[in-house]
């Protein structure tokens, strides 16, 4: 779907879509967070802390664990479900810190040659003052060259929202996988309507032209494979999802360590490098 100089001009009546729709199911307040999953399919977790340059950012977790007896990495933000939670983890939206904590375990992992899996679900990296002045941009920067060099295999996986480049910064993977009702987009749908319209209500219409959905991303080439979930969505069984997604996990990681360091890193690289590619005759 294409906005229209037209529509910009002139802002349509509110209306419902289907990639509305599939946000509010990847906003449900009752849906699986990243930490649920984790807890699911990983065993023998140990937290690392801080990112050795100015804090640790509660809305990034970095555990070393085991995978069906293999030790990796698993790296992924934090939204909390109560109040206190929330104000803690500010909403799942990392710093900068969060982002160089996440990095630096990276390294660590690349180290000992350990397997790395991240999972996601944030609106964007948090923009407040703060962070910009300790550089949020640079963090997000670097984290997407040095994720596309690392010498292990990786698998980046989007469970609710995958929100701009807060979200890019712990998925340049070898594999990026999306939940079915999962949304991945550049912008929220409200603050692109408060920019096309000048107004938020408009968040369907503006859902619908940034093509947010899994089904979307996947034609678009934004993602390898979809997940399903369970009928209703994942919140409606938990455990049930995780299972599913368990599944796919397992064979993505055996697949991608049948391949050399070099062909990883190659094929990864081509990939982030053919998106968005855009040609005229």
């Amino acid at each position: 779907m294409e906005i229209s100089a037209a529509q910009a001009n002139e802002a349509p009546a509110e209306t419902t879509t289907l990639a509305w729709q599939k946000t509010e199911l990847a906003r449900h307040p009752q849906r699986p967070h990243p930490m649920d999953f984790i807890a699911n399919l990983f065993t023998d977790r140990s937290e690392i802390h801080g990112d050795r340059a100015f804090g640790d950012d509660a809305a990034v977790t970095c555990l070393m664990a085991r995978f069906h007896g293999e030790e990796v990495l698993v790296i992924a933000n934090l939204k909390g479900r109560t109040t206190k939670e929330k104000v803690q983890r500010n909403f799942g939206m990392p710093n900068p810190e969060g982002y160089r904590k996440a990095l630096r375990t990276m390294k660590i992992a690349e180290k000992f040659g350990r397997p790395i899996f991240t999972f996601i679900d944030l609106a964007g990296a948090n923009a407040g003052l703060g962070a910009e002045e300790r550089g949020q941009a640079e963090a997000i920067a670097h984290n997407l060259r040095e994720m596309s060099r690392l010498r292990v295999p990786t698998i980046a996986t989007i469970t609710g929202e995958g929100g701009s480049g807060g979200a890019l910064a712990i998925a340049v993977t070898d594999r990026v996988f999306i939940l079915e009702n999962a949304a991945y987009s550049v912008i929220s749908p409200e603050a692109c309507a408060s920019i096309m319209w000048r107004d938020a209500s408009k968040r369907a219409l503006a859902a619908e032209a940034l093509r947010t959905t899994a089904d979307d991303v996947y034609r678009l080439g934004c993602v390898d494979a979809i997940v399903p979930e369970p009928e209703g969505g994942a919140h409606t069984q938990p455990a049930l999802a995780a299972e599913m997604l368990g599944k796919i996990l397992r064979q993505s990681l055996s697949d991608l360590q049948q391949l050399s360091i070099e062909e990883l890193i190659a094929q990864r690289q081509k990939k982030f490098r053919n998106m968005a590619q855009f040609y005229t005759s």
